[in-house]
């Protein structure tokens, strides 16, 4: 924000500065991509991926307190950050030999069993090197202590976004006082409407026809303060993410999403790099090219491309290559290139590049569906679940409703299900009334016909399944070969989908491996049990809620 002041803090020990609503992974990017972890296994380095707060790139250390997302956290004066899980830095890092050391991978679940009398020494080790960083200091958790948050409402709208917003203004026309719940840091701004900013919920077990028969949403406003809402009516409007995808290299440094490309941007709005690939033929690769097309370098999508990313690619003479194959990205400490073949029978190919910008994929962030226990249905457009809705967008769960790209509404659906909802909330629900329009939910999707044929690819490079965890695709590959079935229990065999981000960037793709790996659709394969809390929640904001003394925050 031009002309706004400064705030000085330290980063390992050097002075930075970041602007008013400045994040701190934009203060720390500044035209160069930041490396600021090391993965929890073999300390290979990591970038940030997702720029929204869910993925394991950009955890930092910040005055005392472990594990803070940097691309969530806005500077004060005089913060003390410092980076984890590596010696001596994030760039250079001693134990990332283990990377070396263990091509084949580490078996922590057959290994380290031998000599007998050398268990108790490995196991030691294996704890001192794996994790993501120390306890925090003495009084850091004990300074976010904070008074709860409890709230009873009619309607709480989880998600702020287009969707969010438009059922909030819809209702307060209608005479009704929503509270909207959402994890932006900077809060949007209805008129009329209460907005808890940087907040963050998840279900409590759902009515049972006793009591009040309101719904109980558990969280935290960020950093550490609990929120516990009741609310009669909820809407869940939590919008979408950009996928990951598979290849060797997918965890270099440099591969990030569309949506952590925008969070890269600096105060200035120019990106972290210079000559990028972005992989994508649909709306979002056409909204990357529209904002940083000047660092793109070539245009590649598994399937078709777009009419309109066509054209703007053209305008900014950036080739395009429609249906390949993403094989690997060279490089160790930063994408160096990018490794292709046109699908069918061609040959590879190589373009250097700086970076993988990746926008092929939009999914829906199903969390709150699962735990409520809406009944979801897999839709093959897009290759993810959605919760089954009635005409009114309404889920299994009576009194949840669903709106927005979550929902798999399409967009010309968008202003109908928005105005359904809030009529049903309101006492005067629409009555046959057509379906509204949604993904297509039958036959395979192009994603499936893509991962099929990448799978007679020679493979180079380590394929990581599971980035926060550091799963290998070669450990889910043996867990379906010793007989594990479905995503639940190769899970719990591998430790795929148990990481920070919760299985948002590693389990969309496993469907798809494992549907192919098994022979049966991805419906079929399942989907893992979906525990509260949505994001890792710091349990000062939970000991604080149950502390007789603390006063409530809000009524």
């Amino acid at each position: 924000m031009a002309g706004a002041p400064e705030r000085q803090f330290l980063f390992n020990r050097a002075s930075r500065d970041a602007r008013s609503e400045e994040t701190l992974l934009s203060a720390l990017t500044r035209g160069r991509f930041p490396v600021v972890q090391r993965s929890i296994r073999y300390h290979r380095p990591r970038g940030p991926v997702c720029g929204v707060g869910y993925c394991t790139g950009c955890l930092v250390r910040v005055n005392g307190r472990p594990n803070v997302r940097a691309c969530r956290y806005l500077p004060s004066e005089g913060d003390v950050v410092t980076t984890e899980n590596s010696w001596p830095s994030p760039r250079f890092d001693v134990l990332g030999l283990l990377d070396f050391l263990f091509p084949g991978g580490i078996d922590t679940l057959h290994g380290f069993r031998r000599p007998a009398w050398a268990v108790r020494s490995y196991h030691r080790v294996v704890r001192r090197l794996a994790g993501y960083g120390t306890v925090p200091d003495l009084g850091a958790s004990a300074s976010l202590r904070q008074a709860p948050v409890r709230r009873t409402v009619d309607v709480a709208i989880v998600g702020g976004g287009a969707a969010g917003t438009a059922v909030a203004q819809l209702l307060v026309q209608a005479g009704r006082h929503p509270l909207v719940l959402d994890r932006q840091l900077v809060p949007p701004s209805i008129a009329g409407v209460d907005v808890a900013a940087r907040t963050t919920v998840t279900f409590l077990p759902p009515p049972t026809g006793e009591g009040d028969g309101r719904f109980a949403l558990l969280g935290f406003e960020e950093p550490a303060r609990g929120v516990e809402i009741h609310a009669r009516h909820v809407v869940v409007a939590t919008g979408g993410y950009d996928a990951s995808l598979l290849f060797g290299g997918n965890d270099r440094p440099g591969v990030v999403t569309a949506d952590g490309a925008f969070g890269l941007l600096d105060r200035d709005g120019r990106p972290p790099f210079e000559r990028a690939v972005v992989v994508g033929g649909g709306p979002r690769a056409d909204r990357v090219l529209e904002r940083v097309g000047d660092a793109v370098v070539a245009v590649v999508a598994p399937g078709g491309i777009d009419p309109s990313v066509v054209r703007r690619a053209s305008e900014q003479q950036i080739p395009l290559y429609p249906r390949s194959l993403v094989v690997s990205a060279s490089g160790r400490s930063r994408v160096r290139s990018l490794a292709l073949r046109a699908r069918g029978s061609g040959a590879r190919f190589t373009i250097p590049c700086d970076a993988v910008v990746l926008a092929h994929r939009r999914l829906p962030t199903p969390q709150l569906f699962f735990q409520v226990g809406a009944r979801m249905e897999w839709r093959a457009g897009t290759g993810a679940y959605y919760p089954v809705l009635s005409d009114n967008a309404e889920t299994t769960v009576p009194g949840v409703f669903a709106v927005g790209a979550t929902a798999g509404i399409l967009p010309e659906g968008f202003t109908e299900s928005c105005t359904r909802v809030t009529g049903t909330i309101a006492g005067s629900p629409t009555n046959h009334a057509p379906e509204l329009p949604r993904g297509s939910q039958g036959g395979p999707s192009e994603l499936e016909g893509y991962y099929r044929e990448l799978w007679r690819e020679p493979r180079t490079g380590r394929w990581i399944a599971c980035p926060c965890e550091d799963v290998l695709l070669d450990e889910v590959e043996d867990a379906a070969r010793r007989g594990y079935r479905g995503i639940e229990v190769v899970k719990r065999y591998t430790g795929l989908g148990t990481g920070l981000c919760q299985g948002r960037y590693c389990l969309p793709d496993a469907l798809l491996i494992l549907s192919l790996l098994e022979e049966r659709p991805p419906p079929e394969v399942g989907y893992i049990t979906q525990r509260p809390p949505v994001v890792p929640t710091p349990l000062a904001a939970f000991a604080a809620m149950e502390d007789p003394a603390a006063a409530p925050g809000g009524s």
